[in-house]
């Protein structure tokens, strides 16, 4: 069933997150990033809501073909291109991957090969950059607001397209879920796992691509165009591109890892991820080198310093927590961390059909400071992004914000999932890991 408060709030999404997006990305077209001076203007009586939108530039078939090209070239990579970074790189794991059961007891495998599509798309770029100079490498920042419009018609068709799917053809009718609430449906999904034929799965493939390779590329266009405008890159500009570049790479060199996260292991397919992939992640999470294309931000040495080693320690935590806990798992607590024999709290819990399981809830290391101490590595890093911009402006603190709230609210679903799963013995992992994301306040 879907409480009132459910509703209400995906309502509010439904209606206003694709306004909220172009409103920032308006914002900076037209006011110079600044996200008070628009609504000044038109409580002022200076201008019309008619005025902004047409001073807006339209889609273009430019953009379009752009866009068109970008997207089956991914698809292409995606699906036609087995993974052979894994038999070069130590340590990745690529290729063909199985992912968590899902709650019909099916096991999908998932060719692993994002970190391939990733390298193959930025060489690409580079050497057009460098040697074929077929297209400019400002190309997205000069098509951005009509590329916008191509990314909401792909989120709206790949959304509506799949519960559409869910309803008369799913790949496993038994991993659907219908609460009888059209807008929850549309929101979070009826599909568990949508694909087509046995490799093109919705979810690895929006959630990974096209969105996460365009990140890199995205803030490439902006540091060019940066150049371009006044004759050199800025520090600032070259720390958000190696901040989230990092991050970027992590996620692929990681992809393996990531078919057991909350994504993928327990969200259903709808507008959330099929919209959210294809325009809220790539417009939003790269606000930071956008607004530096429009306010360039040169960093004394000693702040662009501690920015980076704000970014490289929340960058630290995040993946050491994460490899701690994937240790812990893959070992069933056969291993050490810090040096000494992790401790733990056995659960038990028992599945739909009455049968009793036991797990193992880490106590020691990074998860012994706070029940999501890899979140905190997250909003560390978030927040370096951030800071690269200055203090000028609020539309660069939007992605800390977002984040927190986030994040945050990840901790309470996944928390409320494991009270109902472990019962009294979560209560007990509770008093032994008493903070969730920061010790001894929160």
């Amino acid at each position: 069933e879907v409480d009132w408060f459910s509703l209400a709030s995906i309502l509010f999404l439904l209606m206003f997150a694709p306004l909220i997006v172009y409103y920032f990305i308006m914002s900076c077209d037209q006011y110079q990033c600044s996200l008070t001076d628009p609504l000044i203007d038109l409580l002022m009586g200076n201008k019309h809501l008619s005025d902004i939108w047409n001073k807006t530039p339209t889609l273009t078939y430019a953009a379009a073909g752009i866009y068109i090209v970008w997207v089956a070239f991914q698809v292409i990579l995606y699906v036609f291109v087995p993974d052979f970074c894994h038999k070069f790189l130590p340590g990745y794991v690529g290729g063909v991957q199985e992912g968590a059961v899902t709650p019909a007891g099916v096991v999908n495998k998932y060719e692993i090969n994002g970190l391939q599509a990733w390298i193959i798309t930025h060489v690409l770029w580079f050497a057009n950059a460098y040697y074929f100079h077929y297209f400019s490498p400002t190309i997205i920042f000069d098509n951005w607001i009509p590329l916008l419009w191509c990314a909401n018609i792909l989120g709206y068709v790949v959304s509506t397209f799949a519960m559409i799917k869910g309803y008369f053809f799913p790949t496993n009718a038994k991993d659907c879920k219908f609460t009888g609430n059209f807008f929850y449906d549309y929101m979070m999904g009826i599909e568990f796992n949508p694909r087509i034929g046995n490799w093109f799965d919705f979810k690895l493939f929006f959630n990974g691509r096209p969105g996460i390779v365009a990140w890199t590329l995205i803030n490439l266009s902006y540091a060019a165009k940066q150049q371009e405008l006044y004759g050199q890159v800025t520090n600032s500009m070259i720390l958000v591109n190696v901040l989230q570049g990092i991050y970027v790479l992590d996620f692929f060199w990681n992809e393996a890892w990531y078919l057991k996260t909350i994504d993928i292991c327990h969200d259903h397919f709808g507008w959330y991820l099929g919209w959210g992939d294809c325009v809220w992640l790539p417009y939003l999470y790269t606000l930071q080198g956008l607004y530096l294309v429009y306010h360039p931000v040169q960093l004394c040495t000693a702040h662009a310093i501690g920015i980076l080693m704000l970014g490289l320690i929340g960058y630290y935590i995040f993946r050491m927590t994460n490899h701690q806990k994937d240790l812990f798992r893959r070992t069933n607590g056969n291993c050490k961390i810090w040096g000494k024999k992790p401790q733990y709290i056995e659960c038990s819990y028992m599945s739909v059909d009455g049968t009793k399981y036991y797990s193992k809830l880490m106590t020691s290391g990074f998860w012994g400071w706070a029940r999501h101490f890899n979140y905190t590595g997250d909003l560390m890093g978030s927040l370096a992004y951030c800071l690269t911009c200055g203090f000028e402006h609020i539309l660069p603190y939007f992605y800390i914000v977002y984040m927190t709230i986030l994040l945050t609210h990840r901790c309470i679903r996944d928390e409320h999932r494991c009270f109902s799963k472990y019962g009294k013995d979560w209560k007990r992992y509770t008093a032994a890991v008493p903070y969730r994301l920061i010790p001894g306040v929160f």
